[in-house]
């Protein structure tokens, strides 16, 4: 690994981020199951793509009722991953390899199995009897208010103990903690403490813009939206996530991080496509480091403008964006943005406009081998949200799939036994010793692209600077860093070629291992279907 960034305190900006999903990585044990023993087996191989660190998914105590977000002690592993013991090797492992650890911090809600809750829900004057957000029943005996679940039906459950209902924006088991009581602030401040004195170099903030929730409990508008695919998007999320409070405890949480030298976070906001609100959590210097949303990762194949348009949305502002494509939450980018093809050329296309873009980028695993999305049968479905909306594709275990390791053997050298979800047959073929050495294969590519943007200062920390062509297909941009300037450009169309009229383009130099399926001539660029320039201007530095 060779970042150019990685001697500075702000190793993250414009770093490579690698996200293992630790259920589907690799299982040590033969129990069917990722571990962190598997993990740390597998890390040199991380550290061969040439990222600067990993994005660990959750690995806590836990019942799994949303495999690992539901999360039952915050300060020890789940025996089914290993033992903290076996996370320290980790941290260790991976530190040796030269790679920064950023782990999961559920922090919106608990599983309702945690100590706390079980405290919570026993009386309405316990220690922790406003721990959690406990609300009475109208007249009626319906729930306080309109809000409604990501996971289908209301937000709020009755609870027979204290005759009351509580507030859970995701499963009924995943109660909301009540950040407006300072006693809770203070407990999620120690765990962050946890586990920035345990070593690791950044914290990913699930569904930060959570945390609070109105105190009147008053009832979400109507979004406006007639052909939503669950009930939940056809509401305004006003009062239920978003809240100004959400802000000053983040300063907080902010401060608590700035005691540790070279610490990170970065935010996953649950906000749609509101690009807004990242910027929000991220201006300045005492919010939160960085920030993603779900801009990119739920849009289908993107419209003309839609990628331009939110790259540009972050120019000239005090506060640094994060980009994926793909992760644990969402179908694979390689099947929402393609038509049925799903080809390598379309996969490395897709992996060099993540890899060109300013900002700090999450790769999702298996994405450096153009896996598609997994297909798991009905009967094989382990997430609630697939089961709940079947047959709507909007389940998450399709990009939760093995991680296809060996191209022999019955379950592709993720594990010796049945895995907890089956392995797709097509992605026999795509397994990492299939590609490991083949100049033509995306995991090559990957790494040959990795590498470029590892040692460019311009892809690290460049200005994104649009550059405008008349052809919708074509996705066209320029880094620049001072005397610098690196030319992208990108045709997303799977069938038509683009030509493109750029000036002083001729005076480009490609860059051999990125450049696919184009030609210049005369100051135009010829782009085949799927195809790629990066490239120097050479009357630049």
């Amino acid at each position: 690994m060779s970042s150019a960034s990685n001697s500075s305190a702000e190793w993250w900006k414009g770093a490579v981020i690698y996200q293992i999903y630790p259920r589907s990585f690799a299982d040590s044990n033969g129990d069917g199951v990722g571990d962190l023993a598997g993990i740390i087996d597998r890390l040199g191989y991380v550290a061969d793509l040439g990222v600067d660190g990993i994005w660990l998914s959750p690995f806590f105590t836990s019942p799994m009722a949303d495999f690992g977000y539901d999360v039952a002690d915050y300060r020890d592993v789940d025996p089914i991953f290993g033992t903290l013991a076996d996370f320290d090797s980790f941290i260790a492992r991976a530190h040796k390899l030269g790679l920064k650890v950023i782990v999961d911090q559920v922090y919106s809600h608990t599983s309702d199995r945690h100590e706390w809750f079980r405290e919570s829900r026993t009386s309405a004057t316990n220690d922790k009897a406003d721990w959690y957000v406990w609300a009475d029943a109208k007249e009626d005996g319906t729930p306080p208010n309109n809000w409604l679940s990501m996971f289908g039906g209301s937000a709020w459950s009755w609870d027979t103990s204290r005759r009351q209902y509580y507030l859970h924006n995701f499963l009924r088991e995943q109660p909301d903690l009540n950040f407006h009581q300072p006693a809770v602030q203070d407990a999620i401040l120690d765990i962050t403490r946890f586990w920035l004195d345990r070593g690791v170099d950044g914290l990913r903030l699930d569904v930060a813009n959570n945390y609070f929730h109105d105190l009147e409990l008053r009832d979400n508008p109507a979004s406006g939206i007639a052909d939503g695919r669950r009930p939940y998007e056809f509401q305004h999320h006003r009062f239920n996530r978003s809240r100004p409070e959400n802000l000053a405890f983040l300063e907080r949480l902010r401060s608590v991080i700035d005691e540790y030298p070279d610490r990170m976070s970065v935010a996953e906001i649950a906000s749609g496509s509101n690009l807004e609100r990242s910027l929000e959590y991220t201006q300045g210097n005492s919010r939160l480091h960085t920030a993603y949303n779900f801009h990119f990762l739920e849009s289908r194949k993107p419209a003309p403008g839609f990628v331009e348009a939110a790259l540009e949305v972050w120019n000239d502002k005090d506060a640094w964006p994060s980009w994926s494509l793909s992760n644990h939450d969402v179908r694979r980018v390689l099947s929402r943005w393609s038509d049925g093809t799903e080809t390598p050329e379309r996969a490395k296309m897709l992996l060099a406009l993540l890899l060109s873009m300013r900002g700090t980028i999450f790769l999702y695993q298996g994405e450096e081998l153009g896996l598609p999305q997994g297909d798991v049968p009905f009967e094989q479905l382990r997430d609630p949200e697939a089961i709940r909306f079947w047959p709507d594709n909007l389940g998450r275990d399709g990009c939760r799939t093995p991680m296809p390791w060996s191209s022999e053997g019955a379950f592709l050298g993720f594990s010796q036994e049945q895995p907890w979800l089956p392995v797709d047959p097509r992605h026999r073929t795509l397994a990492a010793d299939r590609q490991d050495g083949d100049a033509q294969s995306v995991l090559e590519y990957a790494r040959s692209l990795i590498a470029y943007r590892c040692a460019s200062q311009v892809l690290i920390r460049g200005d994104h600077v649009p550059v405008q062509v008349q052809n919708p297909d074509a996705i066209v941009f320029e880094r620049r860093l001072g005397d610098e300037r690196i030319v992208c450009a990108f045709n997303l169309s799977e069938t038509d070629t683009a030509t493109l009229d750029l000036t002083d383009l001729e005076e480009s130099k490609p860059v051999e291992t990125a450049s696919l399926s184009s030609d210049i001539a005369g100051g135009r660029l010829v782009l085949a279907p799927n195809g790629v320039f990066i490239g120097r201007r050479q009357g630049a530095r």
